[in-house]
């Protein structure tokens, strides 16, 4: 029907953690709805990332702080008669103080698993690329790569692409080797990486 959807990571009024909304044709104009909005609890804050959907109609995004482990969420929003129910998929362990979690869209294949980066998280601090898999009515987290902040790069800010064979490629914002046209950082770190993850 044409509708578009989208989040933002700062509302107003109950919205401040951030909301996921739709816009809707209304005469020669749009209409915004909200459809939820963000409490910065177990559902996480600031969902900087865009939505994806299945087939069914259900969206799946993220946000970069909150959730019990501090690290941000991976949700779901399903549409039930005429209203949508928020599903909490994963809580994700970082720091609170740095909005640790998730930046970039999701990624979903054919049997509905689905892929994304976070910024700082993994297990040396400067980023992951995780997996969730469905799993006897939850959702099993794997991380399919840490980055180290060497020649793999660090801080993987964007989400990923797939290109429908099981293979995923990102970027990171620093990390890597220099090179033609590379600038250090005033920290050191080096320009980013292009990678791929294989199966």
């Amino acid at each position: 029907v044409g509708n578009l959807y989208g989040t933002a990571p700062i509302g107003r009024d109950n919205g401040r953690f951030g909301v996921v909304y739709q816009l809707s044709h209304s005469g020669s104009g749009w209409t915004q709805t909200v459809l939820y909005s963000f409490r910065d609890a177990e559902d996480g804050g600031g969902p900087y990332g865009g939505l994806i959907f299945d087939a069914v109609g259900n969206f799946y995004g993220t946000s970069v702080y909150g959730g019990s482990g501090g690290g941000g969420t991976v949700f779901e929003l399903s549409p039930s008669g005429g209203s949508w129910n928020f599903n909490l998929l994963s809580s994700l362990s970082g720091d609170p103080q740095n909005n640790s979690g998730p930046r970039g869209n999701l990624v979903r294949d054919s049997v509905g698993n689905l892929y994304g980066t976070t910024l700082y998280e993994g297990a040396y601090g400067y980023g992951n690329v995780f997996k969730l898999t469905p799993s006897s009515g939850g959702w099993t987290y794997t991380s399919l790569h840490d980055f180290t902040g060497g020649s793999d790069g660090a801080y993987p800010y964007d989400g990923l692409v797939s290109d429908g064979n099981g293979h995923l490629y990102g970027t990171t914002y620093f990390g890597g080797t220099a090179g033609v046209g590379c600038v250090i950082a005033y920290y050191g770190q080096l320009c980013g990486v292009a990678f791929e993850i294989t199966p």
